[in-house]
This record gives structure tokens, C-alpha cells and sequence, in this order.
């Protein structure tokens, strides 16, 4: 007996309570489907239906057998689609939503080298700093920066997202270098007004690596504030006093000398939690080959530690 054609057209006849109907189906003869059930009776040594004029009617023991059934089918209807899937050449529209700044330096400028590699992905890009509802959104794969909120979104972490305290040597040749973190109090700090307060966080490793880092909150002043980082980093490098910027965002300006790092033995954060970039996509039994070729693809570009975090002193 073929167990599980037999397990098959059970389940069917279940549903449909007919032989006939379940032969027409699964496109077999009545007296196959028949047999198979007789089989499975056999095997299990128990009834699985009652038979009569009205047609079929599940057991006590047929309705156990196809709730137990029912799992193990759709568990290998999983194993096929995911062990398939790897073979299957990753094709269709592509919709991706990831924010304006870091999109353009890091996920447009690897685009054609992707766009290559999988010539049967169209992609749909959607730039903007707004969390979008990615079901009503249509949106295939967000990337995210930050800290996520608890949620049934899958999320990936494709890298990390340090931040540094930076300024222009111009800005601090008129007004000194700190050297701790409660000297920024004194300075002209550049803030985001998209963050819910005016405090950054700051971490140090002890000298002794049995005792606990220390750590350091500091309240924040400065006449400048910006809900765009992009023109955070422009107000740093013209000089206009101290930010807290992303290294992905700020890297090139400290190669060239723009701007400077601050603070270097201390880790920052706004706030206190651990942020990183995230691929984020709808809760799926099996993700797409177009989101996962996407994902992989990015996450492998990046590396670790990422490529614009070369070079610096972090």
C-alpha cells in the first residue's frame, strides 16, 4: 500500500464524504479510493467511517486518525515546498520599503549587482522614514533600523548599527574635545527630533573585566534640531556643534577628515537597548525565494563587521 495516497484520499473522502466524489478529485478510480480506505482500516485495525445511504460519516477512531493525519501531511507538503524552493529560481516583483538615508548609500548602490544576479526579480522601491503596515502596504521585505517593537513580523538582523559622537575639527578647535560624557552638557549638541528625548546613553567596558561597565546618561541642550539625519550630518560637518550619528551615515565624512570622533572609549545610544538593521517580512511557513534571495544577498554585502565600519576606531 502506498500509506501515503492511501492517508491522502482519506483525508479527501473526510472532507467530501463520498468515494466518488474523492476518486473525481484526485483523479483515481472509485474502487482504488475504496481500497485504500479498506487498507488503512486494515492497518489501524479499527473503522474509519460508517458507510450508509446519506454517505460517509467519521468514526470516534476516523475523526482521531484524520486530526493526526491532517499535521503529517502538511508537514510534508512543508519539507517538499521548502527543499524545492532551493532549486526554484527566485522570479517576480520585488516590493521592498527601507528608509531614504541609509537606502540610498547602501541598498540603491548595490542594486545593479543584484538586479545581475537574479535577472527574474523586478523590484517595486518604496523610500520613506514611516513604518508602513507591510500587509496592507503589499510590501514584500522592510529593511529597518533600530530597535523593533515586539510584533508577528519575522525579522533578520543584517547588521549592526553603531552609533558615534562626532563633530568638525573647525567646531572643535573653538570649543574643545570631550573627554567624558558629562562634557557634552556644556556643548551645542545637533538632536533628532524624531527621538523621544533629549538623552543619550553612554557604555564603557571596566578595566577589569570581573566588574560591571560603566555607564552614563546625559541630558542634552542645543539651539539645532532636525527630524532628518541626513541634515544632522550637514549641521555637524558645517560646524554647528556635536551629533550622535550612525556610522553607516557618518563613515565616509570621518575618512575624509570632516568629522571627528568623539568619545571613542565609549559605546553610544540613544537609548538603552541594543538597535541593529533588520530585513523584516510577514510571518510565512515558507519564506519566497525572491525575499530570501534579497535578504541573503544584502546580509552578504554588508558583511561582518560591515564595510563602512572599516577602518574606523570603534
Amino acid at each position: 500500500m502506498d500509506y501515503f495516497a492511501a492517508v491522502r484520499a482519506f483525508v479527501c473522502a473526510a472532507e467530501l464524504q463520498s468515494f466518488s466524489k474523492t476518486a473525481h478529485e484526485l483523479a483515481v478510480k472509485t474502487s482504488t479510493v475504496s481500497r485504500y480506505i479498506t487498507e488503512l482500516e486494515k492497518d489501524l485495525g479499527i473503522a474509519l467511517f460508517n458507510r450508509s445511504t446519506r454517505g460517509l460519516v467519521l468514526t470516534e477512531g476516523g475523526r482521531l486518525f484524520r486530526e493526526h493525519a491532517m499535521l503529517a501531511l502538511q508537514a510534508l507538503d512543508d519539507a517538499r515546498e521548502v527543499t524545492s524552493s532551493l532549486n526554484r529560481t527566485p522570479q517576480g516583483v520585488l516590493r521592498v520599503t527601507m528608509p531614504p538615508a541609509f537606502g540610498r548609500r547602501h541598498i540603491v548602490a548595490h542594486l545593479p549587482d543584484f538586479m545581475a544576479r537574479y535577472p527574474a526579480i523586478d523590484l517595486d522601491i518604496v523610500s520613506t522614514d514611516e513604518t508602513l503596515n507591510m500587509i496592507d502596504a503589499g510590501v514584500d521585505v522592510a529593511i529597518r533600523i533600530g530597535v523593533l517593537p515586539d510584533s508577528s513580523l519575522m525579522a533578520r538582523r543584517i547588521a549592526p548599527h553603531r552609533r558615534i559622537v562626532c563633530g568638525s575639527p573647525a567646531y572643535f578647535a573653538r570649543n574643545g574635545m570631550p573627554h567624558a560624557p558629562q562634557d557634552l552638557a556644556a556643548h551645542e549638541v545637533l538632536r533628532l527630533s524624531l527621538v523621544p528625548d533629549d538623552k543619550w546613553s553612554f557604555t564603557r567596558a571596566a578595566a577589569d573585566a570581573q566588574a560591571s561597565p560603566q555607564q552614563v546618561l546625559v541630558e542634552l541642550q542645543g539651539r539645532l534640531r532636525a527630524d532628518d539625519s541626513e541634515a544632522v550630518l550637514a549641521l555637524a560637518v558645517a560646524g554647528c556643534g556635536v551629533a550622535l550619528l550612525p556610522t553607516w551615515l557618518a563613515s565616509t565624512a570621518l575618512r575624509e577628515g570632516r568629522l571627528q570622533h568623539a568619545l571613542p572609549e565609549w559605546e553610544a545610544r540613544i537609548g538603552r537597548a541594543e538597535p541593529a538593521v533588520w530585513a523584516v517580512y510577514p510571518p510565512k511557513k515558507i519564506v519566497s525565494s525572491k525575499v530570501r534571495a534579497f535578504v541573503d544577498f544584502y546580509a552578504e554585502a554588508f558583511g561582518e563587521p560591515p564595510y563602512w565600519d572599516d577602518g574606523l576606531a570603534l
